[in-house]
């Protein structure tokens, strides 16, 4: 069995952290959140300090928010990678372009420590499970050394370059999907309401038809329970889509339904929805239609 350090103890790196664990590893939960490190070592995490335990790991996997957050976790002030022994592992498994994939890859190469291009797809129930998809780019070495953390906590790896940056760039490809299917969810069971159809009745029919998709089924369920606790919140949306837009520009490449899209979460972020689960998007187009959604009558 290995030894793992998970940094980030958010829902998708809590879920992570709890599937590696299972699966036998000595596993570490790091978080700027202490009270989430504490729950996990209740839970059966190991216990120390970063400093302690770096020269000894074999995976350091990093679930952090953006591409900002996951530098300063590896390089920053505290950073992990000059701690970690030769041939060590980082999974990185935030959203961030392709080119800075590449930049980790190539900083971490100085120290002897692989670098695993890891973007992650499956939400937090899959993480819990150890189901997740990993669109996953690197050297044989760095999927060899990874592999441990693999089997514990994806379902699916897909093995999309022998270097940093496809996986990126398959993961913008994937959030371009993801987010317009829920900002576009949004707006059909909002526009639903206004001819009768409602939330509860939407989620029945249109589950079974064609305009279905995996986001529909996941997060209209949300907007019918009116229960916004933050599984992926709208916060992460301006980020990821201004990412795809990011790389869409620099390939010459118009996006206006993921502009289109990115505005809606935008406007929700500005109506202090950012917090929210994202299928509080639904409250921007039932604002403007002067819509009550389930749970916003006292119901």
């Amino acid at each position: 069995m290995g030894k793992m350090a998970i940094f980030g103890l958010g829902a998708m790196g809590y879920g992570i952290a709890s599937s590696v664990l299972r699966a036998g590893h000595e596993t570490y939960g790091f978080d700027v959140v202490a009270t989430q490190m504490d729950r996990f070592r209740a839970d059966g995490g190991a216990k120390g300090a970063i400093d302690e335990i770096a020269s000894d790991l074999d995976a350091a996997i990093v679930v952090v928010l953006n591409a900002a957050q996951t530098e300063s976790v590896l390089f920053g002030e505290n950073g992990i990678v000059p701690k970690l022994r030769k041939g060590a592992v980082v999974l990185a498994c935030a959203t961030v372009p392709p080119e800075f994939a590449r930049q980790m890859e190539t900083q971490c190469a100085t120290y002897g420590v692989h670098y695993l291009d890891a973007p992650i797809s499956g939400g937090a129930g899959k993480a819990a499970t150890g189901q997740l998809s990993v669109m996953a780019s690197g050297t044989n070495e760095a999927f060899v050394a990874a592999k441990p953390t693999l089997d514990a906590a994806a379902e699916t790896v897909f093995t999309l370059g022998d270097s940093a940056g496809a996986g990126s760039a398959m993961k913008a490809v994937n959030q371009l999907l993801a987010g317009v299917h829920i900002a576009t969810m949004a707006e059909a069971l909002t526009f639903g309401m206004t001819q009768g159809v409602t939330p509860d009745k939407f989620v029945e029919v249109i589950s079974k038809c064609a305009g279905t998709s995996w986001m529909l089924e996941n997060r209209a369920p949300h907007i019918v329970e009116g229960d916004y606790t933050p599984l992926s919140s709208v916060n992460i949306w301006p980020k990821d889509l201004g990412i795809v837009l990011d790389i869409a520009k620099s390939s010459q490449f118009s996006a206006p339904i993921t502009a289109a899209a990115l505005q809606q979460f935008v406007a929700a972020a500005g109506m202090g929805l950012g917090g929210e689960d994202d299928a509080a998007v639904a409250k921007v187009y039932a604002r403007n239609a002067q819509l009550t959604l389930p749970g916003e009558d006292g119901t």
